[in-house]
């Protein structure tokens, strides 16, 4: 683990590291077998996946097993959404932490949401302190709901941004996901200002990769994006074969039975 936690810090210091989030082991192994140098999971998706909201519902059980059966099958860095760590007590979210990396997985995401920033940060603290127990470097991520959440008018979110950012660099975070900011000009001066590397989240309209990195961004993840487009897929599937027993598949590609068996088979 010590070696995948050194390679996924390494990534976020190569050019820019784009994460096509999953929800299950074999979304995972699929996009390792794509080419992708890590793997990250939306805290959506696994919800979803298990029957869950999202939003700190799914049971830490489910969780650690989801993590387990996804670094049993990768070859690659594995990091894992874990919302607000599922609770504002600490001692309830360093029992996640600890089992998140006993699980195998050496990177993480946690969130303020609407909380306050000393709540966050005191999370991060219990985080770094799990970590060093295991002797792995994990690398936080810390997300900043300013402006996915609008919790202050658009004249006032970068300057709180960066407030926030700077607060949560100094207490341990290694990376700042900045999500819901796609305005070249404030990507920019994020990059620019923010002490550890900024990520941002995949929206319409933002600017393609090669632009992003040269703004400075060193991750774009695509958060519940992909996992909504599979269960529109789904539906869409699953209407026409409950309609006249036919599917329309107009537009897909499959994958065979064998080659998505042969995908997952024992390394």
């Amino acid at each position: 683990m010590a070696a995948l936690a050194e390679t996924f810090h390494d990534l976020h210091r190569q050019g820019l590291l784009i994460l096509a989030n999953v929800g299950d082991a074999g979304g995972a192994r699929l996009v390792e077998h794509l080419g992708s140098q890590a793997v990250a999971t939306s805290s959506a998706a696994m919800a979803w996946t298990h029957g869950y909201q999202d939003g700190n519902q799914l049971p830490l059980e489910l969780l650690s097993a989801s993590i387990a059966s996804m670094t049993r099958v990768l070859g690659v860095p594995l990091t894992v959404d874990i919302e607000g760590g599922y609770s504002d007590e600490p001692v309830a979210v360093a029992k996640v932490i600890d089992a998140v990396l006993a699980a195998g997985a050496v990177g993480i995401n946690i969130e303020d949401g609407v909380g306050a920033p000393d709540l966050l940060v005191r999370k991060l603290e219990t985080a770094r302190t799990v970590a060093d127990r295991h002797g792995i470097d994990l690398f936080v991520n810390v997300r900043c709901d300013v402006y996915l959440k609008n919790l202050l008018p658009a004249e006032q979110r970068l300057e709180e941004l960066l407030r926030r950012a700077a607060r949560y660099a100094d207490a341990g975070a290694n990376g700042f996901f900045a999500a819901g900011v796609t305005e070249p000009r404030e990507i920019a001066t994020l990059c620019r200002e923010v002490k550890v590397p900024v990520n941002l989240l995949w929206r319409a309209g933002l600017a393609a990769p090669d632009e992003l990195q040269r703004l400075g961004v060193r991750r774009l993840s695509a958060g519940s994006s992909i996992a909504e487009y599979l269960y529109g897929a789904l539906s869409g599937l699953a209407q026409g074969f409950l309609r006249d027993g036919r599917l329309d598949v107009q537009g897909l590609q499959a994958y065979t039975y064998g080659e998505l068996n042969a995908l997952l088979a024992p390394r």
